[in-house]
């Protein structure tokens, strides 16, 4: 299986939206972290000639989820997420910046990492990689790692936000590259994509790996 990824720059900050499919003509599509832009996603899965088969949230933050609501509302799609940060969803707005409300959800399927999931035709691993937040979750499906806010093409999630820890974060990633082969393409939540053999080679975030 060859993966279909297209990227999409959604919300008020421009988080990564991917939808994912397992060939060019696949009728359906899984979307990951869908932070805005609802309507306009729908059009691009129209264009596509695919509906949205399920939603995958890698972790509780408000940019990652703002247009959960308004597309698992149209699609009837589930929604996939770690139990532990459910509370981000159902009760939005509690974690929002002031000026800024966004429709809350309830999620269909509650996860805590290494489970299996059958979707759209495409197998994905979940992987619990807690740093960036405490029950952050990956995706893995074919050579592609969805890596949320844990790891970007030259840097790596904050840790000063509520719940974020360093240490806990290098680890997450030492495990994602222990795991899966350099040549694995990496999704992020935000910037380019890039590969786990290159951040580990140069991002200067990850010097403490390479000297281990």
């Amino acid at each position: 299986m060859s993966l279909v990824v297209d990227r999409y720059e959604l919300g008020p900050i421009a988080t990564n939206c991917y939808v994912v499919r397992a060939s060019r003509g696949a009728p359906d599509a899984v979307v990951i972290d869908p932070g805005g832009n609802a309507a306009e996603l729908r059009l691009e899965l129209a264009r596509l000639g695919s509906t949205c088969a399920a939603i995958l949230i890698t972790h509780g933050h408000w940019d990652h989820l703002g247009g959960v609501a308004d597309l698992a509302e149209a699609s009837g799609a589930p929604v996939h997420m770690a139990a532990e940060e459910r509370i981000a969803l159902e009760q939005i707005n509690d974690f929002t910046p002031p000026t800024l409300r966004l429709r809350p959800w309830t999620p269909d399927i509650l996860l805590e990492g290494d489970e299996t999931l059958e979707l759209a035709g495409i197998t994905f691993e979940t992987l619990r990689v807690p740093g960036h937040s405490p029950a952050h979750l990956a995706y893995y499906a074919d050579g592609a790692l969805f890596s949320g806010d844990v790891l970007f093409a030259g840097s790596v999630g904050r840790t000063d936000l509520p719940y974020g820890d360093w240490d806990t974060l290098v680890a997450s990633i030492r495990m994602l590259a222990d795991r899966f082969p350099p040549a694995t393409v990496v999704y992020s939540g935000h910037g380019p994509e890039t590969t786990l053999g290159s951040e580990l080679a140069r991002n200067p975030f990850l010097a403490e790996l390479r000297a281990s």
